[in-house]
């Protein structure tokens, strides 16, 4: 690849494939694929896209080498504000302990006794780690303070690095109010929730059984959306239960997890305007069942894949590992696998300047040690990605 770079406009040429997300262009797929492709940038923003031989004239040249070019990934669930690891839970679930909500509790522990600047060093070190990965776009949630101070002061280290932050007060119920459940509710929608709304803009719930139920569930989404933040739910992840049901009702972005999905739920998400976001690297992680991707696509619902990166459940921040292993696992082509992890996780943040590579688009971009975007799935485990651009910054 070379690179010629001064002030002004920049244009990628020589791209062998490009994945625009935008099906009037290119092949006409739902990935708008151009073939000897070109992108122009102007500041953060894509203002051209198109056959190489079209591409109007620029300030700068970056010559892609015959490689592929897709837009940033967009990962739309993590909880990346924790100390401490679970190494030893990992090692005991695969020699045959199941997985359970309870072991958030060790990670409470570690992130209580954290200081701010030790957060906020984990953050950065992850968020640099997926950005590696060709992640432009992170949404992470706090989770493991389960106080308000703690809570609070999760959301500020987030929102100093993402702008997609999450209050996730309601993790699950926390030791010290074991005995008394409603009164950790009462707390999650009242004085947390004072805290903790002024810097996030989204609230999530974990509704499964040890976590919380769908009444419990009801009472803090509806009270988060009263301060203005917007739903999203951990969703029949461990069991079938009434998170998804619960997510279409209060319009929630998304639907997390999504394992356990009767007919109904699968209707429900084909029928609302709530993301089905599918975490492979949990159920690899906890050797559970796949999620049927398929199902989910053929009853017409919309799908975005996320790492769920997380110190117990999916410790990857890695979305080409999540590509590959809803491709060979979870029923999905290439093709919607790239869509889900770039354009789905946009809509699962209900965003329209990220996911995509068209004019007006957020010049977010990664460029592949290969031909085609289908060798995130074709070569699992392989680093393909070799820059990234964000905001119109190459930042690797």
């Amino acid at each position: 690849m070379t690179t010629t770079t001064t002030a002004g406009t920049t244009a990628l040429t020589n791209i062998a494939s490009l994945v625009t997300n935008d099906p009037s262009l290119g092949d006409g797929t739902p990935i708008g694929l151009i073939q000897d492709a070109a992108v122009v940038i102007d500041g953060d923003r894509v203002v051209w896209v198109g056959e190489s031989s079209k591409a109007p004239a620029t300030d700068n040249a970056v010559d892609a080498g015959g490689r592929a070019v897709i837009p940033g990934f967009v990962d739309s669930h993590s909880h990346l504000v924790f100390a401490g690891d679970r190494t030893q839970e990992f090692n005991a679930r695969m020699s045959g302990r199941a997985y359970s909500a309870g072991g958030i509790r060790t990670t409470v522990a570690a992130t209580r006794a954290a200081t701010d600047t030790e957060l906020g060093a984990n953050v950065a070190r992850y968020l640099a780690e997926a950005l590696r990965q060709g992640t432009t776009t992170q949404e992470t949630k706090s989770g493991y303070g389960l106080t308000v101070e703690d809570e609070a002061r999760a959301l500020r280290i987030a929102g100093a690095h993402t702008d997609e932050v999450t209050y996730l007060g309601a993790h699950i119920v926390p030791p010290d109010h074991a005995g008394d459940p409603a009164a950790y509710v009462a707390l999650v929608t009242g004085a947390m929730l004072d805290a903790c709304a002024p810097y996030a803009r989204w609230i999530d719930v974990f509704c499964e059984k040890g976590a919380f139920d769908g009444d419990q569930a009801r009472a803090i989404l509806t009270a988060g959306a009263a301060k203005g933040l917007h739903p999203r739910v951990h969703a029949n992840q461990l069991s079938y239960g009434p998170g998804v049901q619960l997510a279409v009702e209060l319009d929630a972005a998304s639907a997390d997890h999504c394992t356990h999905l009767t007919d109904a739920d699968v209707d429900a998400l084909a029928h609302s305007a709530t993301v089905a976001t599918l975490l492979p690297g949990a159920e690899f992680s906890t050797r559970a069942a796949w999620p049927d991707a398929r199902r989910l696509l053929d009853a017409g619902a919309t799908v975005a894949l996320s790492t769920d990166c997380n110190p117990g459940s999916s410790f990857t921040s890695s979305m080409p590992f999540c590509i590959a292993l809803a491709v060979r696992d979870m029923g999905m082509t290439p093709d919607e696998a790239v869509w889900s992890a770039t354009a789905g996780g946009a809509a699962a943040l209900r965003r329209q300047d990220v996911g995509r590579l068209t004019p007006g688009a957020r010049a977010d971009l990664a460029l592949l040690d290969a031909p085609s975007h289908v060798h995130l799935a074709y070569r699992p485990g392989v680093p393909l990605v070799t820059a990234v651009w964000r905001a119109g910054e190459r930042v690797r």
